[in-house]
């Protein structure tokens, strides 16, 4: 694994040289064979021996290598308790591990953590709710007793006004996810090695990738809406019933398509951030850090998606509710079958609970991508032994120069 002023080049990551899926093995000293092909580096062998008690005679330590998370083969005995210098275990890990991980994360950094998100959810918040309130048009009146071609009509200026004002809230929630990402991909990078890490540290090595982060984050959802466009627009032109079916299957189609490129591409914002790679060349990283474990990858990111939502709404309820209880003229026409006029004390406290649940669900959101992608080099190129030296973990030699996100 060469030397990179991140985590590792992908260029010349031991994955490129091997087939899909292959994990990266380093030969073990002292076996016969070509002495050019051995690694320079081994890991210690005492890491490797199963624990004794000091009486007992020592069981024959397995040769060592990195074997994604030093796992032995063969009958070498139990495994041995991987090193652990921060929040995860230096091996592969379960799905359990990764979530326990990002939230060890924010319980160990939590000032650092609390400051990004705080201060992010609360500026998006307060640009929200002035949004909403000054800038987005009334909602269009609704005639219950309307003809049906009016209420067609009514039905489509009620799409117009929706995604109108979604417009603005999905450039506010881009901008604020752009910055949690950078700086929490930082503060986890350093959790996993247990350096501390403060508000400033985080941003002074994310400031300089945060324009192609954004770019990054600017391409995959055009991406997804050229997809989109490609497959519908001919059923619509088409127009008629068959035009329609036609838009419909190809939707269909496109949502598939979208998904498992969301999904190959879902590791390049980590890569992005901590192995200094463009764009494109992260995107590329990402497809074959994913490639061989797709299924995987979208179980863990759907699972964490249904958390996080399910602590969105548990914080959330309470705080619609007090927010109606407050503001009894929405809440009475609302039920009255009028578009709500909500005041300023529904806005505000229904915003409190909005940047509450924010500033728990971005750190395990960020957490869990940024360790899947820790996990998926440990079970593919052996990271484990670059991390234990960048964590100064005993016998495992020297850090390597050129790692400044492990450095504390």
């Amino acid at each position: 694994m060469n030397d990179t002023p991140g985590w590792a080049s992908p260029g010349s990551a031991p994955s490129d040289g091997q087939g899909s899926g292959a994990p990266h093995q380093v030969e073990p000293v002292g076996e016969s064979g070509p002495a050019s092909t051995w690694s320079k580096e081994q890991p210690p062998p005492g890491q490797w021996s199963a624990p004794t008690a000091q009486d007992a005679p020592r069981t024959p330590a397995p040769p060592p290598g990195g074997w994604g998370g030093g796992q032995p083969r063969g009958g070498w005995g139990q495994p041995p308790a991987a090193a652990k210098p921060g929040v995860i275990p230096l091996r592969p890990l379960g799905v359990g591990e990764i979530l326990d991980g990002a939230v060890s994360t924010l319980r160990a950094h939590w000032r650092t953590v609390l400051g990004v998100t705080i201060a992010v959810s609360v500026i998006s918040e307060i640009c929200n709710i002035l949004v909403e309130r000054y800038v987005l048009p009334d909602p269009p009146e609704v005639d219950p007793d309307a003809s049906p071609s009016e209420t067609l009509r009514q039905s489509v200026d009620s799409l117009q006004s929706s995604l109108l004002g979604l417009g603005p809230a999905l450039v506010i929630t881009l901008v604020a996810t752009l910055f949690t990402t950078a700086l929490l991909t930082v503060v986890i990078s350093r959790s996993v090695l247990g350096s501390p890490v403060t508000l400033s540290d985080a941003w002074h090595e994310a400031r300089p990738r945060l324009l192609q982060l954004l770019g990054l984050t600017l391409l995959l959802p055009l991406m997804s809406a050229g997809i989109m466009t490609a497959a519908v627009l001919p059923g619509l032109l088409l127009g008629g019933g068959w035009g329609i079916a036609l838009s419909v299957m190809a939707g269909l189609a496109a949502c598939a398509v979208i998904l498992w490129l969301m999904i190959r591409f879902a590791l390049a914002s980590p890569a992005l951030m901590l192995e200094r790679q463009g764009v494109i060349a992260s995107l590329r990283r990402s497809a074959k850090l994913v490639q061989g474990a797709w299924w995987r990858t979208l179980g863990i990111l759907a699972l964490t998606l249904l958390l996080t939502l399910l602590v969105s709404m548990i914080i959330a309820i309470p705080f619609s509710l007090i927010a109606f209880a407050v503001d009894g003229s929405g809440f009475s026409d609302l039920f009255s079958g009028e578009n709500p006029d909500f005041g300023w004390p529904f806005l505000i406290i229904t915003g409190i609970g909005s940047v509450i649940a924010s500033s728990i669900t971005y750190p395990i959101s960020a957490g869990v991508t940024v360790l899947l992608y820790v996990d998926q080099r440990i079970r593919r190129e052996a990271l484990d032994l670059e991390l234990a030296r960048a964590a100064g973990v005993p016998g495992y030699g020297s850090q390597p120069s050129g790692h400044d996100s492990f450095r504390s």
